[in-house]
């Protein structure tokens, strides 16, 4: 089920109402500031609840600086630009 644009699943509680998957989505959304992407509520087997959820992401632009130009977008550079973009030496980053 899907409520508030969250996408909602349950797993092991066959009589699991809207209305408790509305409480669980409030008490999570109490707890982070980053829009709620989806929860899955698990039954477990000592009989406790396990309440799972993802985080929408934050979407970003990639910004590329090379030979004064700060741009996201290549579309609008001519071909020897493209050609110095295409060309260039490319760093691996390790965390």
């Amino acid at each position: 089920m899907t409520i508030e644009g969250v996408e909602v699943k349950i797993m092991g509680l066959d009589d699991f109402t809207e209305q408790e998957a509305q409480k669980y989505i409030d008490y999570v959304k109490e707890r982070v500031e980053d829009p709620l992407k989806s929860i899955e509520v698990k039954l477990c087997d000592d009989g406790k609840v396990d309440v799972d959820y993802t985080l929408q992401g934050e979407k970003f632009e990639r910004i590329r600086r090379i030979t004064g130009y700060l741009t996201g977008d290549v579309s609008s550079w001519n071909d020897a630009k493209r050609s110095e973009e295409s060309e260039r030496v490319k760093h691996n980053v390790f965390a």
